[in-house]
């Protein structure tokens, strides 16, 4: 998409990218739904009366195409999910990103029903004026979940932050003991798990630090820098997190831990 941006406007990618994470920061997320009507240089390029999501509908068309292309469960996790909750045993996720992809991925993936609560952040906000109905083709029954429970955590509330973990294990009143917490980043996943004392797994297979495309991100990420630099050091093993188990496929916590129903517990 970005390439593209750069090709149709003229406008250099590097000055894009810098645009682009002075709105992610503002709005604090990187996936906000409005951005391009809010990047100064294309509003220079064209004015205050253009609708910059209209003027670029082919650039936008390649974001959605490419994330839909995507967007779909690692190995293991759907058949894992499924093993776990047919044993009776409650799952529930919980991420930084906000609420309306979040729940489009989960929908998307087959996870709605799955998954018994999903937390998340909640929605960015908007400019003067402008509300989600505005950037929303589709009928309201099209979005949200249908069956998962979705909640939102105070907004500011990133991981991490071991407070949301501790209100879940309180909701089903059970020991940090008795639950284990799956999580790809070191520095965020493992080092709230070990805070609020559940097991942690490692998800190694989801890392993604390496690729260019996380590269990318973290240019235009809405993250700080110090929480940029914490993570890269870490990857780099420069900071010592180290996770009571790795996983390099989600279907190991089977083997590593036995699941049973909570009125067993």
């Amino acid at each position: 998409m970005l390439s593209l941006l750069a090709s149709r406007s003229g406008v250099a990618q590097e000055q894009l990218e810098r645009e682009i994470r002075e709105v992610h920061q503002r709005r604090n997320t990187s996936e906000y739904s409005y951005l391009l009507n809010e990047l100064p240089s294309l509003r220079q390029l064209h004015g205050d009366e253009v609708d910059l999501m209209v003027e670029y509908d082919d650039v936008l068309h390649v974001l959605y195409s490419g994330r839909k292309h995507n967007t779909e469960l690692y190995k293991g996790v759907l058949e894992t999910l499924r093993y776990v909750r047919a044993q009776g045993v409650p799952v529930v996720a919980y991420t930084e990103s906000i609420a309306y992809w979040t729940a489009r991925r989960v929908r998307d993936v087959g996870l709605d029903g799955l998954l018994n609560v999903l937390y998340s952040s909640p929605d960015h906000d908007w400019p003067a004026g402008v509300s989600p109905e505005d950037v929303r083709f589709h009928p309201p029954e099209a979005y949200g979940l249908k069956v998962t429970e979705h909640s939102e955590v105070p907004r500011g509330v990133t991981k991490p932050n071991s407070d949301v973990l501790t209100i879940i294990l309180d909701d089903y009143k059970i020991a940090p003991t008795q639950a284990v917490y799956v999580g790809d980043s070191l520095t965020k996943d493992i080092v709230m798990a070990q805070a609020a004392g559940v097991h942690d797994a490692w998800a190694a297979y989801g890392v993604s630090d390496g690729r260019p495309e996380y590269a990318l991100l973290r240019r235009v990420s809405h993250w700080p820098d110090d929480v940029i630099e914490r993570e890269r050091e870490a990857a780099e093993g420069q900071l010592a997190v180290t996770p009571s188990y790795t996983l390099q496929n989600f279907s190991e916590l089977l083997e590593l831990f036995h699941f049973q129903p909570m009125n067993d517990l």
